[in-house]
């Protein structure tokens, strides 16, 4: 009972003056008023702790709300140009199966059948040209210099033809002449043939130069036997200056080295 009865007394004492001013509390209003201040200093303390961090947390958020809007614009934009590109590939898949062009595979594996630095003999430039008038089938070798066959015909009839026609090693720049007359069935560019030019002549015949550096002739020409269609090169799938030449019938890849028989 006299635990319960105990009293604080506070005495406030203002200076130039002679009286004094007396509190008296009950020792747990008191206590509760310590605990109170202590509870609310803490409080306090806490609050500023974490209110900077909740502050500049808050600042970011119409920063992040910016940066969001503009991913999802550029998002949108990015997933249009992907659905123009399926509609291309598309595309392009439709006019290389229109014209039966075969793109070699990726891995090529040298085999015996395979030739390699085989000089070619081709006119030389100071020779007369014999080239017949209008269509024709591919019999001219289509270089002013002999070159070399880097890479041959596969085996005919090998299921799995992994190159198609020969490639012949010329300086860029070198024309590249019709093998024969026809009609330029397609011209422009290739992922694995580069710049490219392919033609149609008589007898069921298709010609296809490719890697070239620039195609002088455009789709639906008319192109004479030895008339200069393009530039050699080294653009496309390929590891050195070089045309590829090919030589085709009915759709069928045929080796050029037994065609082109004629000298120019």
């Amino acid at each position: 009972m006299k635990h319960k009865n105990r009293r604080v007394t506070i005495v406030l004492h203002t200076d130039g003056e002679l009286a004094s001013r007396q509190y008296r509390v009950p020792v747990w209003a008191f206590e509760a008023g310590k605990w109170s201040a202590l509870v609310v200093g803490l409080l306090v303390v806490l609050f500023f702790a974490f209110a900077g961090p909740i502050g500049r947390a808050a600042a970011r958020v119409p920063r992040l709300e910016r940066e969001v809007a503009r991913l999802e614009e550029e998002n949108s934009r990015v997933q249009q140009l992907a659905a123009a590109l399926n509609r291309a590939e598309t595309n392009y898949q439709e006019l290389r199966s229109m014209l039966g062009v075969k793109v070699p595979t990726e891995q090529r594996v040298a085999s015996g059948d395979l030739m390699r630095a085989t000089a070619v003999i081709a006119r030389t430039p100071s020779s007369p040209l014999r080239y017949e008038l209008g269509a024709s089938e591919p019999t001219h070798w289509p270089l002013d210099i002999p070159g070399f066959v880097t890479r041959g015909q596969v085996r005919a009839g090998d299921s799995d033809e992994s190159h198609p026609g020969i490639d012949i090693a010329v300086p860029p720049g070198t024309p590249v002449r019709a093998a024969g007359g026809g009609v330029v069935e397609a011209a422009g560019t290739d992922p694995a043939y580069g710049q490219f030019v392919l033609l149609r002549h008589s007898g069921g015949y298709e010609t296809m130069y490719g890697h070239a550096s620039r195609v002088l002739v455009r789709e639906g020409d008319s192109a004479q036997a030895g008339q200069v269609i393009a530039l050699s090169g080294n653009s496309g799938r390929s590891t050195a200056p070089h045309l590829h030449f090919e030589i085709r019938r009915e759709g069928k890849s045929l080796d050029p080295l037994t065609v082109v028989k004629q000298e120019n």
